[in-house]
């Protein structure tokens, strides 16, 4: 995929809470890095550690693959 492709399909299935994983080994991730932080940045988002969102105890996972409380 080109940075280009890279940056719209993460722009625009993004939302809250989501967690987006990005394959180093990709060409282009590289070169569409600063182009979605800039985007995710100006529509509110903020970047944390995995640690901070993911839940720990008990919780399910529902269909599209969200961790929800118990």
């Amino acid at each position: 995929m080109s940075a280009a492709d890279i940056t719209k399909r993460v722009t625009s299935r993004v939302g809250p809470g989501s967690i987006v994983l990005f394959h180093n080994a990709a060409k282009h991730t590289p070169e569409a890095l600063p182009g979605i932080i800039e985007c995710l940045l100006q529509e509110g988002y903020t970047f944390v550690p995995i640690s901070q969102i993911i839940l720990t105890g008990d919780y399910t996972i529902d269909h599209t693959g969200r961790q929800c409380p118990a």
